[in-house]
C-alpha cells in the first residue's frame, strides 16, 4: 500500500555544539525568545530570558547589546515623559517605567550593567528577530525600539534592508568574540499590523540577513523554527484564539526540535528525568499524611539527589524534606 505524508517535516543537522545545564544562555528579542528561555529555565539551565522585555527588531537589538557591552548610558534625547506623567526611554521596552527621569536612568543602568555581567560568562546567545521594520524619530533619526504609544507623527517607519543589518551586527559580533555561539532564529509570530503581504517582504529581509551572517561567520548559526511554523505546522490548531501566536503545543514541538539539535544527548536524558520527578512532586495526597505518601516523599527525595549533581535541584530537596518532616515519628 502506498503510504501517504501529510505534513512537510522539516530537516535539521545535529549542531557541532551542544547545550547542557552548566551552559549560560542569553536569550534575545521576540516573545519567542522568552518562551524559549522559560523552556530552557524550567530544566534549570542558567538562563538569562529576555531582560530587555520584548524587542522586535535586530536593529534595536543590537543597540542594546552595545549600550551593555560598551558600558554607554541611555541617549539623553530618547527619554520621553507621557501624559500620566511617566518617564519611559524610547530604546527599552514600557517595562521599564519611573516616576522621575533620574529613577528611570538607575533602573535602567542597573539592567544594562545585570546583562554586562552575564554576558562576562554567557557561553551562548538566542536571538529571535520579529521584523526588519523600524521607526525612526523624527527630531535626531534615531530607531527605536518602542515608540511608547507617542503621537505618529513623531517617527517615520522604515523597512531596513538586510545590508544595514549586516554593518550594524558585524562589529558587534566581533567584539562578543568568535568564540562565543550565536544562535539566530526568527520568530513564527506574524506582524499582521504591517499587513501579510508586508511581514512576508519583513521576514525574508530577516532571513537574507540571518544567511549572511551564518555565512560569514562560524560561530554563528542560523535554527529554523519560522519555516517549523509555517510549513511543519501550517494548520491553525497550533495557534491561539488570536490566529496569531502558536499554541503551547507548536512551542513544545519547536522547543524538541531544538533540543534535539543543540542539547547532549545525555542531557536530554537528564531532562527526561525531570520531567518524570516534576509529575511526582504534583501529586497532592488524598488521604492525608499516609504511609503510602511518605514513602512516595522519600522515593521524590532519592530521585533529586540523583539529579543533583547536574542540577540545582536544592530548592525542591528542601521541600520535600519539610514535607517528610510533617508525618508524626513513628513507633
Amino acid at each position: 500500500m502506498k503510504s501517504i505524508q501529510l505534513r512537510t517535516e522539516i530537516s535539521i543537522k545535529s549542531s557541532e555544539w551542544t547545550l547542557d545545564t552548566s551552559t549560560p544562555i542569553l536569550t534575545l528579542g521576540s516573545c519567542f525568545a522568552e518562551v524559549l528561555g522559560n523552556q530552557l529555565s524550567s530544566y534549570k539551565f542558567p538562563v538569562l530570558s529576555n531582560p530587555f522585555g520584548t524587542v522586535f527588531n535586530p536593529y534595536s537589538m543590537a543597540q542594546l547589546l552595545t549600550m551593555a557591552l560598551e558600558n554607554i548610558r541611555p541617549s539623553e534625547e530618547l527619554y520621553v515623559r507621557n501624559s500620566d506623567g511617566i518617564w519611559l526611554h524610547y530604546d527599552f521596552h514600557s517595562m521599564f517605567w519611573a516616576t522621575s527621569k533620574r529613577e528611570l536612568e538607575a533602573l535602567l543602568v542597573k539592567k544594562l550593567d545585570e546583562v554586562r555581567t552575564f554576558l562576562s560568562t554567557a557561553k551562548v546567545l538566542v536571538l529571535t528577530f520579529g521584523t526588519a521594520h523600524v521607526y525612526r524619530y523624527r527630531k535626531n533619526l534615531a530607531i527605536l525600539s518602542n515608540c511608547h504609544k507617542s503621537h505618529p507623527n513623531e517617527f517615520v517607519k522604515e523597512l531596513l534592508s538586510h545590508d544595514q543589518l549586516i554593518n550594524r551586527w558585524s562589529h558587534l559580533i566581533q567584539t562578543l568574540g568568535l568564540s562565543r555561539k550565536i544562535l539566530l532564529t526568527i520568530s513564527p509570530v506574524r506582524h499582521v499590523r504591517d499587513t501579510l503581504p508586508m511581514n512576508q517582504v519583513s521576514k525574508s529581509v530577516l532571513r537574507i540577513f540571518c544567511h549572511r551572517l551564518s555565512e560569514m561567520y562560524p560561530n554563528v548559526s542560523y535554527f529554523p523554527s519560522y519555516e517549523i511554523m509555517m510549513d511543519d505546522l501550517r494548520d491553525y490548531r497550533f495557534y491561539g484564539p488570536d490566529l496569531i501566536h502558536p499554541n503551547e503545543v507548536a512551542e513544545e514541538y519547536i522547543f524538541q526540535l531544538f533540543s534535539k539539535t543543540y542539547i547532549q544527548k545525555e542531557t536530554l536524558t537528564l531532562m527526561e528525568e525531570w520531567d518524570a520527578i516534576l509529575k511526582m512532586l504534583e501529586h497532592r495526597p488524598r488521604h492525608g499524611l499516609t504511609p503510602g505518601y511518605k514513602s512516595h516523599l522519600k522515593t521524590i527525595h532519592t530521585r533529586l539527589l540523583g539529579v543533583s549533581e547536574s542540577l540545582n535541584v536544592s530548592s525542591e530537596i528542601h521541600e520535600i524534606e519539610q514535607r517528610i518532616s510533617e508525618f508524626p515519628d513513628e513507633g
